[in-house]
Order: C-alpha cells, then sequence, then structure tokens
C-alpha cells in the first residue's frame, strides 16, 4: 500500500497542490479499492451501451473510455457532496500530489458555501491577490463557462494551471449585484506558512495554512516569541483554509499538555482520535485566537481545540464550518476517488461540519479592528 497521506482542506487553486485537506477535512491516499459491500447492478448502463452502439447516429464517435469517465464522474456527482469527485487519470496525477507549500496557480483557496464556489482567501502577493480578489468571492464562471452545479474539485482543476498561463474568472464580489470578469495569470507560488511581529510586548503569529513545514516555521517564530520576551500571544487563523491533519496535530500540541486535538467519526460511527504529541505544552502564555467566517478546516480544529482545553479564548466570528474528512482512493487505471468519510469533532465533541467554531468574544469586523481588540486584550490581563 502507498504512503499514506494524510491532509485536511479547502482547496488551494494550484497546480503542484491541490488539497488543502485537507482537510478542511482530512484526506487519506489509500491504495487500489477492488472489493464492495453491496453489489452494483449495472444492469441500467449495459442498456444504454447496446442501444448507443446500434442507435446512435454517429457510431464513429463513440469513444467507450470517456463513457466510462463520465459514468463514473457522474456518479459520484449524483451524491450531491461539493467535497466528493471522481478524478480521471490526467487529474488524479495533479490532485493526488502532496501538500508542500508551493504551487503554480492563481495563489486562492475556494470553498462551497450555499452551492456556489466561493473564495475562501487570496494568498498575499500571489497573482489572485494582485488582481483584486478577496474572500467571499463567488467565481459565477471560468473562461466563459458558467460554475453552476460544479463541485469544488471541478473549479480547482479548471483554474488551476502553469506558470505564465492566463485563466478569466467572472467574479461576483461580495456586497456586488453585477459580476466582473477578472483575467489572471498564473504563477509559481511558495508561500511561507507562519507569519510573525512584536506589537510591544505582544506576538502577532499568523497562521496561513497548514502545510508539511508548517510545524518547524511555528518552532522558530516560538523561539523568537521567548527571546523577545513576549507577554502573550496572538495566534492569527483568519481566512485560513485548513491543511493537514498531521500539521494541525503538531501545531495545537505546542500549546497543549495531554489530551486530544481532534476526533473523526466515520459512516460506521467509529471513533478515531488525534491525541497531543508528547512535545507539547511548550507554550504557557495568555493566548488569543482571531478567526472569521473563512477559518476553515484545519484552522477550525485548532481553535476548537485549544478553546476546549482552556489555554486560549476565541475572538472574532463564527468560523466557516467545514469539517469532513476525505479520503483520496487511488482507482485501477490511475484514476481516483476522492470521497467524504467522516465529520470532525472538538475534544469536547462538538461537530464542526455546518456548525464553526462560535467565538468567545464576538467582534464587529467593521467596527473593531480584531489585532488591535486582542492587544489590548492581553495587555489587561498582564496588567492585571
Amino acid at each position: 500500500m502507498s504512503k499514506k497521506i494524510v491532509i485536511a482542506t479547502m482547496v488551494v487553486l494550484s497546480l503542484a497542490v491541490s488539497l488543502l485537506i485537507l482537510p478542511g477535512t482530512g484526506c487519506e491516499l489509500i491504495a487500489d479499492q477492488t472489493a464492495s459491500k453491496t453489489e452494483l447492478d449495472v444492469t441500467l448502463l449495459e442498456e444504454i451501451w447496446e442501444i448507443l452502439q446500434e442507435k446512435y447516429v454517429e457510431p464513429d464517435e463513440l469513444d467507450v473510455e470517456a463513457l466510462i469517465q463520465g459514468a463514473a464522474r457522474g456518479m459520484v456527482n449524483a451524491l450531491g457532496d461539493p467535497y466528493s469527485a471522481y478524478l480521471d487519470p490526467d487529474d488524479f496525477e495533479i490532485f493526488g500530489t502532496g501538500l508542500e507549500g508551493e504551487f503554480e496557480g492563481i495563489g486562492a483557496y475556494v470553498g462551497e458555501r450555499n452551492g456556489q464556489i466561493t473564495i475562501i482567501a487570496p494568498i498575499p502577493g500571489t497573482p489572485a491577490d494582485e488582481a483584486g480578489i478577496r474572500p467571499g468571492d463567488v467565481i459565477m464562471g471560468v473562461n466563459g463557462e458558467s460554475t453552476a452545479g460544479w463541485s469544488v474539485q471541478d473549479a480547482v482543476i479548471v483554474i488551476r494551471g502553469p506558470s505564465g498561463t492566463s485563466v478569466k474568472l467572472l467574479i461576483l464580489h461580495e456586497g456586488d449585484t453585477e459580476p466582473v470578469e477578472i483575467e489572471i495569470i498564473r504563477a509559481s507560488i511558495e508561500v511561507p506558512s507562519v507569519y510573525f511581529e512584536m506589537l510591544g510586548e505582544i506576538a502577532h503569529v499568523t497562521i496561513a495554512e497548514f502545510t508539511d513545514r508548517t510545524d518547524d516555521e511555528l518552532a522558530t517564530v516560538l523561539d523568537e516569541v521567548i527571546e523577545q520576551e513576549a507577554t502573550g500571544i496572538i495566534i492569527d487563523l483568519r481566512n485560513n483554509p485548513g491543511g493537514l491533519v498531521s500539521a494541525v496535530v503538531d501545531v495545537t500540541s505546542r500549546f497543549l499538555t495531554d489530551g486530544i486535538v481532534l476526533s473523526i467519526i466515520n459512516n460506521e460511527g467509529k471513533k478515531t482520535d488525534y491525541p497531543v504529541e508528547s512535545t507539547g505544552g511548550d507554550i504557557k502564555l495568555p493566548i488569543v485566537v482571531l478567526v472569521n467566517q473563512y477559518s476553515a478546516s484545519s484552522s477550525e480544529a485548532m481553535a476548537g481545540a485549544l478553546q476546549d482545553h482552556g489555554v486560549a479564548v476565541i475572538a472574532g466570528t463564527t468560523t466557516y464550518g467545514k469539517g469532513s474528512a476525505n479520503n483520496l482512493y487511488r482507482l485501477s487505471g490511475g484514476s481516483g476517488l476522492y470521497l467524504t468519510t467522516g465529520r470532525w469533532y472538538t475534544p469536547e465533541g462538538r461537530l464542526i461540519e455546518g456548525e464553526g467554531i462560535e467565538p468567545d468574544f464576538p467582534l464587529d469586523l467593521e467596527e473593531v479592528d480584531p489585532v488591535e481588540w486582542a492587544v489590548d486584550y492581553l495587555e489587561n490581563i498582564t496588567q492585571s
């Protein structure tokens, strides 16, 4: 069996990396699947195939492989799950790569909200960011084709592409009534997942996503936090779309001493706990975690874990509510199946999917600067 890759999603619009399931979502790469619990009656498909061969007006145009691929895609699309998808061999080769924090694409994360393909966040400094793409934007079309009925994976596969190529997006900005077409030139992008600055005696640590480098990057930052003698920490998870399950467990463990980070319950009701790593508990400072409606997947798991363990307060708005576990199955012929197989729960058993994480301190983001609020909160704590 191939090495298992556990990841959590929203999905990045990239060439080399397309899974952030990560999550939102845990994703696991599993070898060829051949057995099934229930026999599938394919009589209907056989009948259609016989009629096509006998009656279709262009018999020479019948492409058996294309029909098989279309039937497989239609079966999965019929689930109505925006985070499940059938991937043909070409898509699987690209989509099934690991999450390494570097890619070619426009530099934005997407999810599904109210049946629409929605921007979770552009990555700062990327083509999407520079083109004016904003959190909450709805992608109504790609290269002249409507996205109605598309899954998140459909959007990712069409929008991503090699550096130097272009893609035209029909974008409805949040609050606008008319969409605008934006052409974006894709680029090669390598993005640090952790950013750090000192605001007086308060450390402001932004975690942009959870990649296989995030824990190492955070370890370096936390060493600097200690050296700077910070009196409090702001963990900024706003617009964080998620990432690797292993990364969020490692990162969250740095602020905990024992217990679990999250649990996943599958279709049979089996619960799998992800315990705090033994290296945890390094940081003993007061913590504020900032979230917003575009904090998704692994970022929700981290916020929920720190909240349940009582080591941090959460401030901002209710998070996205993307907490489904997904497996990426390798099928025969090089194709793949990306399937929702479980739901995420916080240590105290709170469901993340469709619910999100409620902040301890709700903030009106149009009236309050969350970072300034967090600095004031932590300074008041340390002074008292």
